[in-house]
């Protein structure tokens, strides 16, 4: 029988999320996004071992001849509590640190075991991603400018006045421009539809709505936070070509239904925890100093609806517990 977690696992794992943050965050702008990924992978995963958790990774890194650690299907945590599902994203903008611009995040998030949507080998998926405010008011299979009146409705406001986010992508020139035709303000981004996704579901954030093609993975790790925050998503998988059609229809996957919060994580027991790699609009990024390094993460509980905002002041001393003492 599958144990429900019990105890607010979230503010255990965000220092996995400090760690691979700090390991990650030596490599800004020095364009290697390989070497600040694995530091970050190789950190995240030696924490996550010190969790009082049964876990298995269901959004990983990739298949295990493809990843040395923290791949799909693997085991983490003490072997001992509560059996989980487990999204990791050890970089979420591994460009954005490699080029060293803003909104990269160490990025995980868990739930139940068996609870969590698996995308297989959907890559891609279509996403429309709102706060508590607009719940309700998307319908995926409505046009775009449908969508903004009735968000801007929901919201209290005119539509030329909503922030519409999306990644700055050639597949969405024709959303871009009918978001530009129904007269809202368009911010696209390079990466990291997580934050972007978190960006339009918190309510103190200055983006109303995130739309656009994006990861399946990222998709169902947002769907954690979005849990929490009380928001709404809406995706439909999306493929890249024939030969994803194929193997979506061949794996059961269904390429017309539309996939709710609720669908990509079926538990409201979520946890969704980030720490900022480099500076954006979500949170600080990492920060180097004489005596430590400081983070600031993002800790989030979909059961109690908990969002808090932690910094940490890590030592010199703290950072070889933490074996993240540099690159």
């Amino acid at each position: 029988m599958t144990t429900k977690p019990d105890r607010n696992l979230a503010l255990e794992l965000v220092r996995a999320t400090e760690a691979a943050a700090i390991a990650a965050g030596r490599w800004m702008g020095r364009n290697n996004k390989e070497a600040g990924d694995q530091a970050a992978v190789d950190a995240m995963r030696q924490l996550l071992d010190t969790v009082d958790m049964d876990g298995v990774v269901v959004i990983g890194e990739g298949e295990k001849d493809e990843a040395p650690m923290l791949f799909n299907g693997e085991e983490v945590g003490s072997g001992n509590g509560p059996q989980t599902d487990i999204a990791v994203d050890p970089i979420d903008g591994t460009r954005l640190l490699a080029q060293g611009r803003p909104g990269s995040l160490a990025v995980l998030a868990m739930a139940p075991r068996g609870t969590m949507f698996n995308p297989g080998p959907m890559v891609y998926m279509n996403k429309w991603i709102v706060g508590a405010d607009a719940k309700g008011a998307v319908d995926i299979d409505a046009p775009i400018k449908d969508n903004l009146a009735r968000i801007a409705k929901a919201k209290g406001k005119a539509v030329n006045d909503l922030t519409v986010m999306m990644l700055d992508r050639d597949r969405h020139a024709g959303m871009a421009q009918d978001v530009r035709d129904a007269g809202a303000r368009l911010r696209l981004i390079m990466d990291g539809d997580v934050a972007g996704g978190l960006l339009a579901a918190m309510p103190d954030k200055a983006v109303d709505v995130l739309i656009g093609i994006g990861g399946t993975p990222e998709g169902v790790t947002t769907a954690c936070a979005i849990r929490a925050l009380d928001g709404e998503m809406l995706g439909r998988l999306w493929a890249r070509n024939d030969e994803e059609t194929v193997a979506a229809n061949e794996q059961g996957y269904d390429l017309d239904e539309v996939l709710t919060t609720e669908r990509l994580v079926s538990s409201q027991d979520t946890f969704f925890v980030c720490t900022g790699v480099t500076t954006g609009d979500l949170v600080p990024g990492v920060n180097y100093t004489g005596s430590g390094v400081t983070t600031d993460s993002l800790c989030m509980r979909g059961k109690s609806g908990t969002v808090r905002y932690i910094r940490a002041i890590h030592t010199v001393e703290k950072l070889r517990e933490l074996g993240a003492e540099g690159a």
